[in-house]
């Protein structure tokens, strides 16, 4: 945490041009445990204010509410203000905190201390990591607040989403950066805010971020129908879907989608024949970067998936066939 406090002080020396001695505060050790484990206190003194830097030390960023409960706390054993400092916090969070007028420093990148009127932000920003199509985790991401627009706010961090979704909490960290860094590519006349996910509907958020959307599918592979019964689950998909979701009539053979990892695991544990070209025995098996069972209905790819590994194919009944998908879609 020496780092942190050492980054602390040198953009308060960059920013605001002042030098602050900061030493750790010894009243610390009369908090509850939660807090000591949780964060580290420095005393300082800026522009003749007395001031306890409680630096947030958790792998997990805490919601502004259970933050501001904290504070509440050490502010009962502090005279003085009590100011929040994390190395990263969401754009959000940070929303939320300026919101509920919480003091806070995130180094290199804002600076509010209402007591001080001073609020620094964005000026010192580093430049959004540009992105061109979501990886298959963000879309997934994405795709969940898409189909479930009314969820709680309770569903929104890194650490909710990834139980849901059953990714690590570093890819899920990964995947917001990811759709904050979308947003900000976004022209200046169609932006949504960083609260997007809580504030528009699933339909604007598919339309907004339409130039970041990719294919589900990653490989195409033809096996014979036997070997991919005994081996993996059934999610109907590509053409197939198509013929159940529209009046785009059956292809001359099946297709299915499994994901990259049931498509490694299976191939590593049963010997499985992949074929060059489907004939009237074959099956043809997508494998997709993202698993199809998170959205699938019954046995059917969810409808926004299924557009995406279609609508490249230079075909006018396929072309008809999306539009009808798309206005089946119940936003």
């Amino acid at each position: 945490m020496s780092t942190l406090i050492e980054q602390l002080i040198q953009y308060l020396r960059d920013t605001l041009n002042v030098t602050i001695p900061a030493r750790p505060w010894e009243k610390s050790k009369h908090l509850p445990f939660f807090l000591q484990d949780g964060y580290a206190y420095f005393q300082a003194e800026l522009f003749g204010l007395n001031i306890l830097l409680m630096l947030d030390t958790s792998d997990e960023e805490h919601s502004p509410a259970t933050l501001r409960k904290h504070m509440d706390q050490v502010r009962e054993k502090y005279e003085g203000e009590v100011v929040y400092a994390r190395d990263r916090v969401t754009a959000y969070n940070r929303k939320r905190l300026i919101e509920h007028n919480v003091p806070f420093i995130v180094p290199g990148n804002q600076l509010y201390l209402p007591m001080l009127a001073i609020d620094l932000r964005e000026h010192f920003r580093q430049k959004r990591r540009s992105i061109d199509k979501f990886s298959p985790a963000t879309q997934a991401l994405v795709l969940y607040w898409i189909y479930n627009s009314n969820m709680g706010r309770e569903r929104t961090t890194p650490t909710e989403m990834a139980k849901i979704l059953g990714y690590s909490k570093m890819t899920m960290t990964r995947a917001f950066k990811e759709v904050d860094a979308a947003l900000g590519s976004v022209p200046t006349n169609e932006r949504l805010n960083n609260d997007v996910k809580y504030g528009v509907t699933g339909q604007e958020l598919w339309q907004k971020l339409q130039p970041f959307w990719r294919s589900p599918v990653k490989h195409r592979h033809y096996l014979l129908r036997m070997d991919f019964d005994h081996v993996f689950a059934h999610f109907r998909a590509g053409l197939t879907a198509m013929a159940s979701y529209s009046m785009l009539a059956e292809p001359n053979h099946e297709v299915f989608a499994v994901s990259q990892n049931e498509w490694k695991v299976s191939l590593q544990r049963r010997n499985v024949e992949i074929l060059d070209r489907p004939d009237s025995q074959t099956v043809e098996v997508e494998v997709w970067g993202y698993p199809p069972d998170l959205f699938a209905q019954n046995d059917l790819v969810d409808r926004l998936s299924l557009y995406l590994s279609l609508r490249d194919r230079s075909d006018e009944r396929i072309e008809l066939a999306l539009e009808e998908l798309l206005e089946g879609m119940k936003w």
